[in-house]
């Protein structure tokens, strides 16, 4: 008999109609899948109140996440009616599969799982699905939904005009670039990471980043472009407009400020560095790695996509918080992307140091933050950090899930490997107190961070000479340098 694993209650799954689930095993291997939740009466509303109990009514199905074809995301895969069959359509190559076998008239099969509801005790449903083979013990990880045109309704034209620079110096702007550029239009999902690392405005690059995600998603470009010739190469470094590049400074020369304005600034800063690093591992270790799989980039354009989130989300709750504090008009310091190019040379260390050292850091700091927040009466930005928070458990899920299948591949032990990329290109202690139950969730069981330690100087590392204190603030922890006064005034 096949093991399960209870999901969700069944009201958590009525607000969209498809969700990413992510499953890891004890023996620390990962699948994630797709839920399908269709509605015979799909033109009818659901309250917040109602079940799936209905079996009339409602149909779930889960599938696997990438299609056995060449693995592509089929979270916004068609889903059409042939006869008595749901037919899922991979965005892709158009390959099709049914939804509730798996089979696909080209011979090939994707594989599904049995997902049911089951009252519980409270006289409500519980969605519970079929674990995959080849593990045991299998653990929720993730489980999010997936915005699709057709189960959403449109989004709201982005507002990014918080995040226009202004300075003493400003004369006629020049012409605004376009989205998408007339000339030399990216076709592939590496063209179009470079093409966004070399954005300098923040707004554009979050626009960009949105679209070219959607492309990648929908099956709209040419292929990912990794294992091309002549792929374009990244950035040393990612340009900034003329008026935040004047502001940035060395992380030990920003100002100590006390207030909430300038922690959104400096956060802000960082999940705009953080944009950049998402599209950098895919520009800059994909065509060195041609082995590795699109769930690869899946997982890192979906992070390219959050953090642009976490950005416009920091951006405009500090342009509400104080407008005489627009975004890029504080000294800020490129730390995090110094760190990135101590890596440069090794998609193994990138892993171990960006999303297992520095995001994971960040889980252990986010909660004392949020509730520093909450204890000044800010509720906005409380609500901001709580979605940036749960999104960041993710991201250090992705480094885990790809660090651990690189060891794998070369034969090595993840954990050992891991200490071993740290003591190489980390600085000093990575202390406590730690998120212990953040960190098991995205897979950092303590041996990786038990009484770990860096074993050279910031400069022979690459890195910036650190205060340890800088790891007492939040996100990504290579931070502002600011010490904040949480008063209750807005």
């Amino acid at each position: 008999m096949a093991s399960e694993i209870l999901v969700a209650p069944s009201q958590h799954l009525l607000t969209h109609s498809r969700f990413l689930v992510t499953l890891r095993s004890q023996e620390g291997k990962y699948r994630s899948l797709i839920i399908f939740r269709l509605s015979t009466s799909r033109d009818v509303p659901h309250d917040e109140d109602s079940e799936l109990n209905d079996k009339n009514d409602q149909q779930l199905y889960a599938m696997e996440a990438h299609c056995p074809h060449l693995g592509a995301d089929i979270s916004h895969a068609d889903i059409e009616d042939c006869d008595d069959n749901l037919i899922l359509v991979c965005p892709w190559h158009r390959y099709d599969f049914d939804l509730r076998t798996g089979h696909s008239d080209t011979g090939m099969k994707a594989c599904t799982y049995t997902i049911e509801v089951r009252g519980n005790e409270n006289g409500l449903g519980d969605v519970w699905l079929e674990t995959p083979e080849g593990g045991t013990n299998w653990r929720l990880v993730e489980l999010r939904p997936v915005s699709e045109a057709f189960a959403d309704p449109p989004p709201p034209p982005l507002d990014l005009s918080h995040l226009f620079l202004s300075s003493a110096e400003a004369t006629t702007p020049a012409e605004p670039e376009e989205v998408v550029p007339a000339e030399n239009m990216p076709t592939t999902l590496v063209q179009w990471a470079v093409l966004i690392l070399n954005t300098a405005d923040p707004a554009l690059k979050v626009q960009r980043t949105r679209h070219a995600v959607n492309l990648f998603r929908t099956g709209q470009l040419k292929s990912i472009g990794h294992r091309a010739s002549n792929v374009p190469r990244p950035p040393e470094i990612p340009p900034r407009v003329e008026s935040y590049a004047k502001n940035t400074v060395d992380p030990t020369k920003v100002a100590r400020r006390k207030n909430r304005a300038v922690m959104l600034h400096a956060l802000a800063n960082i999940e705009q560095w953080a944009i950049d690093l998402a599209w950098d591992i895919i520009a800059r270790y994909g065509p060195e790695h041609p082995e590795l799989p699109p769930a690869f980039f899946s997982d890192f354009t979906k992070m390219a996509l959050d953090e642009s989130k976490h950005f416009t989300l920091l951006t405009a709750r500090l342009s509400a918080l104080s407008t005489t504090t627009p975004y890029g008009s504080l000294p800020v310091h490129a730390s995090l992307w110094d760190s990135a190019r101590a890596t440069f040379s090794s998609l193994r260390a990138r892993l171990a140091i960006i999303h297992l050292v520095h995001e994971a850091r960040g889980l252990d700091v986010n909660p004392g933050t949020i509730e520093k927040f909450r204890r000044a009466r800010d509720s906005e930005s409380v609500d901001v950090l709580e979605i940036i928070h749960a999104d960041e458990v993710t991201h250090v899920t992705a480094g885990h899930r790809w660090f651990t299948w690189m060891c794998d591949r070369q034969g090595v032990n993840p954990v050992q490997t891991f200490r071993e990329e740290v003591r190489k290109g980390w600085k000093g202690d990575i202390k406590g107190p730690f998120n212990k139950e953040a960190r098991e969730k995205a897979g950092m069981t303590p041996e990786f961070y038990v009484d770990l330690r860096g074993g050279v100087d910031g400069e022979r590392a690459g890195l910036p000479v650190r205060d340890p204190k800088q790891d007492e603030v939040p996100a990504k922890t290579v931070t502002p340098t600011v010490d904040i006064h949480w008063s209750s005034r807005r």
